[in-house]
């Protein structure tokens, strides 16, 4: 299952050959990586040391981190994937190159995961936002994900050191 396409889109799992693609579309973008959990990747060792990690998982799960693709040019547009956490629940997200926002990749990648899982067995799929990231926020709300009533606090290490309101979504994948 490390193939996946959906109307625009090809999603994989990220190859050594994608690195600079990686690097050079949102990894080390500060403005792509502001509202993200892990650090801007600011040399290539850093993105060769994701893809190192993402076939780790991959080996062990069968999922993981997927590089998003379009079907149209070969362009790498972002990232998705499914993190499992338990044998019934996942967790998963997205990011996406800057010139790749508001054309809708975020929600067709994330149905797709939604679809992964159900493939894989997984019963309920979670996913965090920073409670500032509206646009992110909607493409949960129209994948049909629930807000859950806590909120915790977590450090986006590329805003501030300082711990941030993070907001759980969740759905069952049975909901179709």
């Amino acid at each position: 299952m490390n193939w996946i396409e959906t109307e625009r889109l090809v999603l994989r799992a990220p190859r050594l050959n994608d690195v600079q693609a990686i690097f050079d579309r949102y990894a080390s973008d500060p403005e792509v990586t502001r509202y993200l959990a892990w650090p801007r990747h600011t040399a290539l060792a850093e993105t060769r040391a994701f893809v190192k990690f993402s076939s780790d998982l991959w080996a062990r799960w069968s999922v993981g981190p997927m590089v998003a693709i379009s079907r149209e040019d070969g362009a790498l547009l972002g990232g998705s994937g499914l993190m499992i956490e338990t044998p019934e629940h996942a967790s998963t997200g997205y990011v996406f190159a800057r010139d790749a926002w508001g054309k809708g990749y975020a929600t067709e990648c994330l149905r797709a995961m939604l679809d992964v899982a159900l493939k894989v067995g997984v019963q309920r799929v979670t996913a965090e936002c920073h409670a500032g990231h509206a646009a992110s926020r909607h493409v949960l709300d129209k994948c049909g994900f629930q807000q859950e009533p806590t909120t915790r606090q977590m450090v986006f290490p590329n805003l501030s050191s300082e711990p941030q309101d993070v907001l759980l979504f969740s759905r069952s994948v049975r909901e179709r």
